[in-house]
């Protein structure tokens, strides 16, 4: 039978300031071979990421990390890195680009960059040259670049799925004294990583410079180099982005301060107060995560948390995820064996009817979901409240219809506002977080574990 001849490829690729069609004879073999293509059309000389509009998700952005996900037809977006981005301001409400990461940490195996021509060349399979400390040097280098574009600080497990795809893509790189054939790679990957965060922390990166002025010779009495490190924990992409070129705390309080008045408005102009959150964002992150004020100073400082759709834009500018629509859709998912775990658990136990009590309002608790029913409700459990508000540090911060509306509305402001789950409900909020949402699902307590398996029997 005859090969199928290759398709063409149509994109129109978009950047920050003009829109192209490219036409290509064939699908690139891969990721980075497309980056290689756009770059000498567009005449690009920056490294970038790209995304694409997913058919399967109604057109939301999608990071590209498999060239087979790309259509035939497709829009495509391209993302500047953090070096290259130009982040230019004219005004306070002008578009700037956003010193955010764009990504999470992809979820598959993890794709190896394109190194330097002449490393490249090196690890050809029909080649048996000898690498040099410079080309070792340059594999490192641009994997460390590579991984800090994801996070800044990876774990042990991530740094070691580098390391295995690292030698999967180029099996010359195999150690012969290491078991796995990898392990020294993980160690050098990161010491390495040590080594960019220092030079990024001395380029002014504010996620790692927070973690400066430890203790060292020089600085005997300082805290230990160890402790009080600040740094995501629950996934967070943009734990704390730097401020876009051009502004500084008190331009950004100017924004801030806009946005307190507009909120106050009975008729709220929501894209604007949506354009300037998204522009403040970085200066929130600083003030929430270096010095942790009160609930109640943070919601007088940022009004528009109080609103739902922004508390969910929060969300996802800090993971990268859409709060509500992933949240159902897995809820929906899983329902049925949950239930059937639930009746399982309460006919063993009897513990069934106590239920409820883990709702009630805790005048002590930190976060608590206070539902309000109309005097001729009889029914304990009550479907159709007046309404569910949600209740941190004593205060009524958002009123909703629905008890599923106003629980992902706690979730997402615990993100926000950078808050520990509350004692008592951490396997309640753990299991949102890591097993419906995703959300660094692979470090699971025991009984999340035992809980997921249960789950995926039946997916």
């Amino acid at each position: 039978m005859a090969a199928e001849a290759p398709q063409n490829m149509i994109l129109r690729v978009i950047e920050a300031d003009r829109v192209r069609k490219i036409k290509l004879s064939s699908r690139p073999a891969s990721v980075d071979a497309l980056i290689e293509i756009l770059k000498g059309q567009l005449e690009l000389d920056c490294d970038f990421s790209l995304q694409y509009e997913d058919p399967d998700f109604d057109g939301k952005l999608t990071c590209l990390v498999d060239i087979q996900e790309l259509p035939q037809k497709a829009c495509v977006h391209i993302s500047l890195t953090r070096d290259s981005s130009s982040l230019a301001s004219t005004d306070t409400l002008s578009d700037v680009s956003s010193p955010e990461r764009l990504s999470r940490w992809p979820p598959g195996p993890f794709q190896i960059p394109t190194f330097a021509f002449d490393v490249e060349l090196t690890l050809k399979p029909q080649t048996h040259q000898a690498r040099t400390s410079d080309q070792k040097h340059n594999i490192l280098d641009k994997l460390a670049s590579t991984i800090y574009g994801f996070k800044a600080y990876p774990s042990d497990k991530e740094v070691a799925m580098v390391a295995e795809a690292l030698v999967r893509k180029h099996p010359c790189l195999k150690e012969a004294g290491s078991d796995n054939g990898w392990n020294g790679w993980k160690n050098s990957i990161k010491f390495k990583m040590g080594n960019y965060r220092t030079k990024m922390r001395r380029a002014g990166c504010q996620e790692v410079a927070v973690n400066a002025g430890k203790r060292s010779r020089k600085n005997p009495e300082n805290e230990p180099s160890h402790s009080n490190i600040k740094r995501p924990k629950r996934a967070e992409v943009n734990f704390l982005p730097n401020f876009p070129q051009g502004e500084n705390p008190s331009s950004l309080d100017l924004l801030r301060q806009a946005i307190v008045e507009e909120v106050k408005k009975t008729e709220r102009n929501l894209p604007l107060i949506s354009k300037m959150m998204q522009n403040t964002f970085a200066l929130r992150r600083q003030t929430i995560v270096m010095t942790s004020p009160a609930v109640k100073e943070l919601m007088d400082l940022w009004p528009a948390l109080h609103m739902q759709s922004e508390v969910y834009a929060e969300f996802q500018r800090i993971t990268n995820q859409n709060l509500p629509n992933t949240f159902y859709a897995e809820l929906d998912r899983h329902t049925p064996r949950l239930m059937a775990l639930f009746r399982q658990k309460a006919s063993k136990t009897g513990k069934g009817r106590c239920f409820g009590r883990h709702f009630q309002n805790l005048r002590d608790a930190s976060v608590v979901l206070l539902t309000t029913v109309s005097d001729d409700a009889t029914s304990p459990v009550h479907y159709h409240p007046v309404r569910v508000s949600v209740v941190l540090e004593g205060d009524v911060v958002v009123s909703l219809p629905r008890l599923a509306d106003a629980f992902l509305v706690i979730f997402g402001l615990i993100y926000a506002l950078h808050l520990s789950y509350p004692e008592g409900l951490t396997n309640t909020f753990e299991f949102t977080q890591k097993i419906l949402l995703g959300l660094d699902d692979s470090k699971l307590s025991p009984k999340l574990q035992t809980l997921k398996n249960d789950l995926m029997l039946y997916v």
